[in-house]
């Protein structure tokens, strides 16, 4: 599976016409005359299913009813013996800063009690993602993740299996976490050993909210919402929403090469034929103009998602503004890479050095403090 946790080139000749943001763009070819124009390039869809569908907005009720003051867990916040729970999160703060470089430098720019938190989720989506990815992925079945919601519901009640699971059992007696996002996702793991091939945006877009837009669900009680954005609080849900699907969108774009080599495909099949692509083009990890075409639209849809994404990560609370501009911007950055690779992620993958990484934090800084920032 791409991973859970965790932009133009013109190769047309001719002049681009934008006639708004989000519209389709046509080509003019220009000698002495202006040509017949050449038809448009094919329209992809932007939106993916109803978020009544998937039952969003009963998730972002409970999280807002919810306080930590009266959160219905059954365990207690000092159950744990505090040299106990130090070194679970120790523990959680060691992988994330193996695993997810990028996302642990934005969770270092947290109030400490918030990376912690981040730290314990992160752990538990990445142990979800590795019952499917992992060294062990061969032995998956249903009946292993029905075993692992099982335990998740154990978690969510005070009766953790192991020191990691402590971690988040403490978390989720603290923040107000609801426990359907984490049952989403790990709905997502049984779709991904069902399913190699999305036939359209619509079903790789369920996908894509399964593993990556409940980490933006989860995240949002930890972040915090400013008092003064209280009032649209779903908004900032949808933001967070949208900003999961976007970086999962960036990294399915960045690891499909890799993806391949493993048989899977998570690229919409009808957009891939009309640009005259298919499975075995993929595979041939030939580079052709269709191919940049038709990364140029894929690109175009992840960073709609992440302008989706910007309004709600200015409302957080003042504390969480920072990391979350971070890893927006950073994410963009690697649909930059792309580009710059002249849109060959079959044979290369996608990177942002550390450097750039570091040179973006004063932007993303700016970013946080500026709400009123135009975009």
């Amino acid at each position: 599976m791409a991973s859970t946790v965790s932009i133009l080139g013109n190769h047309c000749i001719g002049s681009v016409i934008n006639t708004h943001r989000n519209s389709r763009r046509e080509f003019v070819i220009t000698v002495r005359v202006v040509a017949p124009k050449k038809p448009n390039l094919p329209e992809l869809s932007l939106k993916g299913i109803p978020h009544t569908d998937l039952r969003v907005r009963e998730i972002v009720q409970r999280q807002l009813q919810t306080r930590r003051d009266d959160y219905s867990g059954c365990g207690k916040p000092d159950q744990f013996h505090p040299e106990f729970l130090e070194e679970a999160y120790d523990r959680c703060r060691d992988i994330c800063a193996e695993y997810a470089k990028t996302f642990y430098l934005g969770t270092r720019l947290m109030t400490e009690e918030r990376q912690k938190a981040i730290w314990a989720i992160y752990v538990w989506c990445r142990r979800t993602d590795e019952l499917v990815d992992g060294p062990n992925a061969i032995h998956m079945s249903d009946a292993v993740l029905d075993r692992w919601e099982e335990r998740l519901h154990d978690l969510f009640h005070g009766r953790p299996f192991d020191m990691l699971d402590a971690a988040l059992t403490h978390t989720v007696q603290k923040f107000p976490l609801d426990i359907k996002p984490f049952r989403d996702m790990i709905e997502g793991m049984r779709m991904d050993i069902k399913k190699s091939r999305y036939e359209n945006f619509q079903e790789l877009y369920l996908y894509c909210y399964y593993v990556a837009g409940t980490v933006g669900l989860m995240s949002v009680p930890v972040m915090g919402i400013a008092p003064e954005s209280s009032y649209d609080a779903p908004n900032i849900y949808n933001s967070a929403l949208s900003l999961g699907i976007g970086n999962q969108l960036t990294n399915i774009l960045r690891d499909v090469g890799e993806d391949a080599l493993r048989g899977r495909v998570y690229l919409p099949q009808d957009e891939l034929s009309q640009f005259g692509l298919c499975d075995e083009d993929v595979y041939s990890r030939r580079v052709t103009d269709n191919w940049r075409e038709f990364m140029k639209g894929q690109i175009r849809r992840a960073r709609f998602y992440f302008n989706q994404a910007e309004e709600g990560a200015s409302k957080l609370d003042k504390d969480s503004r920072w990391p979350v501009w971070s890893s927006l911007l950073l994410y963009r950055k690697i649909l930059d890479a792309i580009e710059e690779n002249d849109y060959d992620n079959l044979t290369k993958r996608a990177y942002v050095g550390r450097t750039k990484k570091l040179l973006m934090l004063p932007l993303s800084y700016t970013r946080s403090v500026s709400t009123s920032f135009a975009f």
